[in-house]
């Protein structure tokens, strides 16, 4: 008897989340139903992406496979659920029309840099995108900063101005076209236009805009270039007349300025690139780079002022590549072309991005300006990282990272908002094990970084529909993210210390469970005994902590005033270290300090009158680098510290110090105070002492560990805080600490300095209000 064979027919539906929405996923997954002879359906909607398919089971188990391995470049995938269906019959796939929904759990990409096919279009004069620079596709292009709500579709973006010409739309319409549902999709008839406008943004009408800008930077312009997430200010960075007119009208006296180059080979022409640097460099994320500038350097003298590093990024945008390649061309070959590409802004302002606000606030600094008529709906300054104890470590988390989402390693049973800190500031929303940390927003000094905050979290909410029931906040009545935290009407509250936010930032990016030695060091944390914190060793997880050691406290004296003066905290631990016998010593910093101003602060001192006591570990490297004649005054938050890093060679000397106390130690450098007066006697050279300063420091930290590990049991350490910006200091501590038996832990995707505080705060939140 003949055997009848049936083919069975099973159907599943898939639910995709994560950044899949705009990232060419749709298309990726009608590809794969094509080349499996798969029937169904794909969408995007509120929660992600959902796909409906039907076919033999082995082709389904084949789709499962390549949807898990295959994804687009640009995609990242967080959560996939499978669900059995009863196949329904359907003739053929089709990518179906968006919906909306009310739960939101789709993620918005970041901005990414142009692709390699969209590079070549762009310079192939065949191509009817030649020299276009608004070119992008499915692959890259902007996202983030043109989103104003979520599915991710045009309608709902910044590019709903621009309808789309004939040709376009039929890319946007073909399933195998790469720039299928490419939201920001345009070309030379239908997109968006650049303009060259002059100081009162009157056009000027040339027949090539961007190389008429190009020409004017190489005379010693100052430009003002509107990107994808706000506006920089651009000169020629070996024009030193130029830059040094940059700074004066930005008021911005000796912070470095980053730079922008053609290509990796300027790049490592002025400064060394490893490997590993020049991956980072021409990563898609594209952020500034921290690199060892080549001694000598052709760049301007004004550019890093005091600094070894230059930030140098690669372009990013078709514009930045068409700009920079007319101005190498302009300087001629044999010339390193660099641009400085710095934040266009007055210093401790918010980067200017939309057009009016540029113009008003930039009128003053540039003298003309590039921009075009593409809105920018979110402001995100460029982010910068580094390479660092053998992996990238970022130090500003913005565009191209955010807004991707970070796990917790214990889950929110409560949407949360964490307001962050007051320098460096960044929020965060998390929701579930998903905490969406914010792009730079900056120091919370003025108004316009108040409205800038505010707006920000009002975005993150709509886009990830995160509707707060809790916040947490810094300890520190005064900072105006945590006003704004205790202000809000909200049934939960919760205050996270400082320094255990630092090192609740290290645990919950590494997933760790359970409890850390932790060190935390920085400039500024407000202690719960009302003391200025800044060196802590802590046990702790993220419930709570046990403060085990501190740096000894010294006076403040002067509070704010005695951070931008450095040669205070000098003086207060050379009479710490001699008493006013100090004022004795042969040494230059006494001899050149003026007595006449000490005696004030001596008063101050001895009364508590404005003199707050402090363990900033922070204060300690502007002490030494008073001392060392290295820098009496501060122009800049750190810049004392980070020019005592840079004078420093790595040494294997160290200083006496003490450690007294069991329960709280403390630790003293009254010893190395005196050990550094009596080697500037002997005319040491500055470099020396400054490594071997660094070396104690590290060596003193990680015998603290050792007393916190006996007493503890514990032998995981988490570094964190501002301090730990200092390669030499954090490369030296990670070094020994591994030599004497720890696992160490440092922050990779979230910075040490005030920049991750709101992500520790919402992992802190999470765990205590679970």
């Amino acid at each position: 008897m003949a055997t009848v064979s049936t083919i069975t027919t099973e159907r599943v539906r898939v639910s995709v989340q994560g950044v899949v929405q705009g990232v060419g996923f749709r298309p990726f997954v009608y590809g794969l139903a094509l080349r499996f002879d798969l029937r169904g359906f794909v969408l995007n909607n509120s929660a992600g992406v959902t796909i409906e398919v039907e076919g033999a089971p082995h082709a389904l188990d084949a789709f499962r496979r390549a949807l898990t391995m295959e994804a687009p470049p640009l995609a990242r995938v967080t959560n996939i659920n499978w669900e059995q269906l009863l196949p329904v019959g359907d003739s053929g796939f089709v990518i179906a029309h968006s919906q909306a929904g009310s739960k939101r759990h789709a993620l918005v990409s970041p901005d990414t840099s142009t692709c390699d096919d969209c590079l070549r279009e762009l310079f192939d004069p065949a191509d009817r995108r030649y020299h276009y620079p608004f070119t992008n596709c499915t692959n890259c292009g902007p996202r983030f900063t043109i989103v104003q709500d979520v599915p991710y579709d045009r309608a709902f973006t910044t590019m709903s101005a621009f309808p789309m010409c004939g040709e376009c739309q039929a890319e946007y319409d073909d399933p195998l076209n790469r720039r299928f549902h490419a939201q920001p999709n345009a070309c030379p008839v239908c997109g968006p236009q650049v303009r060259l406008l002059d100081k009162e943004w009157s056009p000027i009408s040339v027949e090539d805009v961007i190389s008429d800008a190009a020409r004017r930077l190489s005379e010693g312009a100052i430009i003002a270039v509107k990107g994808i997430g706000g506006y920089h200010l651009a000169c020629d960075a070996l024009n030193a007349e130029a830059v040094y007119l940059l700074r004066a009208r930005k008021r911005r006296e000796a912070k470095p300025f980053a730079l922008m180059v053609p290509d990796l080979e300027t790049a490592a022409g002025l400064c060394e690139v490893s490997d590993y640097e020049a991956d980072l460099l021409q990563s898609r994320r594209r952020p500034i780079v921290l690199l060892k500038h080549r001694s000598p350097s052709p760049v301007a003298p004004d550019i890093a002022p005091g600094h070894k590093t230059l930030g140098i990024m690669l372009p990013y945008t078709p514009l930045h590549y068409l700009l920079l390649r007319r101005f190498a061309a302009m300087k001629g070959a044999g010339s390193s072309a660099a641009l400085v590409m710095t934040s266009g802004n007055i210093s401790d302002e918010p980067i200017a991005y939309q057009d009016e606000d540029a113009r008003i606030r930039l009128a003053s600094i540039a003298d003309f300006t590039l921009t075009h008529n593409r809105d920018i709906h979110i402001r995100c300054d460029d982010s910068i990282a580094r390479i660092v104890a053998g992996g990238e470590q970022i130090f500003r988390r913005s565009r191209s990272y955010a807004p991707e989402p970070l796990s917790l390693p214990i889950a929110a049973p409560i949407p949360l908002l964490a307001t962050g800190g007051h320098l460096k500031n960044t929020f965060c929303l998390a929701k579930g094990q998903q905490a969406f940390v914010s792009h730079h927003i900056g120091d919370m000094e003025n108004l316009e970084a108040l409205t800038s905050f505010k707006e920000g979290i009002e975005h993150y909410s709509r886009l990830f529909d995160i509707q707060p029931q809790a916040v947490a906040y810094d300890l520190h009545p005064e900072y105006m993210a945590t006003k704004f935290a205790l202000g809000l009407d909200l049934p939960h509250k919760v205050g996270v210390q400082h320094h255990h936010a630092h090192i609740a930032s290290v645990i919950a990016e590494h997933g760790l469970e359970g409890t850390v030695i932790g060190v935390a060091a920085d400039g500024t944390g407000y202690g719960i005994d009302g003391a200025i914190w800044g060196c802590e060793i802590m046990v702790a997880d993220l419930l709570g902590f046990e403060r085990v050691a501190h740096l000894q406290y010294v006076p403040l004296p002067g509070g704010e005033q005695a951070v931008r003066q450095p040669w205070r905290m000098a003086a207060v631990y050379l009479e710490r270290a001699f008493g006013q016998d100090f004022l004795t010593l042969d040494i230059p910093f006494v001899r050149g300090l003026n007595q006449a101003r000490w005696r004030p602060l001596a008063q101050m001192i001895s009364k508590g009158i404005n003199a707050p006591l402090t363990s900033s570990l922070g204060r300690l490297f502007d002490a030494v680098a008073a001392l060392l004649g290295v820098r009496q005054v501060a122009l800049y938050e750190g810049q004392a510290a980070i020019e005592l890093e840079m004078q420093a060679e790595p040494s294997e000397q160290t200083y006496p110090f003490n450690i007294t106390g069991s329960s709280l130690a403390q630790l003293d450098v009254t010893p190395m105070f005196k050990a550094i007066v009596e080697e500037i006697r002997q005319g040491v050279p500055v470099p020396r002492i400054a490594g071997n300063f660094h070396r104690t420091v590290a060596e003193m930290l990680a015998a603290s560990c050792i007393q916190a590990r006996a007493a503890s049991g514990h032998d995981r350490v988490a570094l964190s805080g501002g301090v730990f910006q200092n390669k030499l200091l954090l490369e030296q501590m990670a070094h020994r600490l591994k030599e004497l038996g720890f696992e160490v832990y440092i922050n990779r995707r979230v910075p040490p300095n005030d920049g991750g505080l709101s992500y520790g705060q919402a992992a802190v939140a999470a765990a205590i209000l679970r």
